[in-house]
């Protein structure tokens, strides 16, 4: 079975009729032990029992809201509009929220996939789309949503390395491609329970303390190695530059050993962390 919608009546209408029918009982129970005529006392109190048993029947759907109804245990159906109603007073009524809702989860420590120790949390953007499944097909359906959501994150953390280079997608690096992988496979697992994922995405992402120092000062190394690369390939592409425009210019004329000493200070002044102190050499003394 899925979710069907349920017919009610409007419960202003039914309650007039309701108020009537109790005012009638009572007056019939009244003139009754007035004027003793049992027969009418008795009609009195059969109105009164039938309107008290009749107001089991109203009941109230707020905005965004539900209620399932059963009939001894057997599914009828669910109302979703809001407003006043009444139904079978036999029938029982369980609310379900249609309302949209966040579960901003703990902070799990898992394995990524190289293996290293990381801390991670997600927040995760849910709403009830089907109340039969909601309410039938699984025990606790919060429960469930928060179970899987877990169990999803730490499947998802597992599969992506924390960090990695530009071809790979990482953890730290991807994060809408790791939202989207994590939403799918919450959908898939959620969609038992008649719940729908609106987002999902990481919270919170970090190594855990016990290799954090560690993988810092990796993350520390691997960013000097890069920037020293680009540091070098520029100053080759100028060094290079640099001779080009002398030979073709003519401006003068080097042979290989003062080329490879010119290289050698350009490359210094161009690649040095400090600046360079040059030496002027304003010619030779003979004496």
């Amino acid at each position: 079975m899925k979710e069907k919608s349920s017919k009610t009546i409007p419960g202003i209408p039914m309650l007039l009729v309701v108020i009537l029918l109790f005012g009638a009982a009572l007056f019939a129970v009244i003139q009754g032990g007035n004027n003793n005529v049992p027969a009418l006392i008795v009609s009195g109190v059969v109105g009164l029992l039938l309107a008290s048993f009749l107001s089991i029947g109203f009941f109230i759907v707020e905005p965004n809201g539900s209620k399932v109804l059963l009939l001894f245990g057997k599914y009828v159906g669910t109302v979703k509009s809001e407003g006043f109603h009444f139904a079978n007073p036999f029938f029982s009524k369980r609310p379900v929220s249609l309302r949209i809702r966040t579960l901003n989860g703990e902070r799990l420590k898992v394995n990524d996939l190289s293996g290293n120790p990381i801390e991670i949390a997600t927040v995760v953007v849910w709403q009830v789309r089907d109340t039969y499944d909601a309410s039938f097909s699984v025990e606790d359906y919060e429960a469930y949503v928060m179970m899987q959501s877990e169990t999803a994150l730490r499947h998802s953390a597992s599969i992506f390395p924390y960090d990695g280079d530009d071809e790979t997608i990482s953890l730290r690096q991807n994060t809408v491609e790791v939202a989207d992988h994590l939403r799918e496979e919450l959908q898939e697992r959620l969609a038992p329970a008649g719940v729908q994922i609106l987002e999902a995405r990481l919270s919170h992402l970090a190594y855990a303390p016990e290799i954090a120092g560690a993988m810092l000062r990796r993350q520390q190394a691997a960013a000097v190695i890069a920037a020293r690369q680009k540091i070098v390939d520029g100053a080759v592409g100028m060094v290079e530059m640099a001779l080009t425009r002398l030979e073709r210019d003519s401006i003068i004329k080097l042979d290989e050993d003062r080329k490879a000493t010119m290289v050698s200070n350009l490359m210094v002044v161009l690649c040095s962390e400090q600046q360079a102190m040059p030496v002027l050499n304003t010619g030779t003394l003979h004496g």
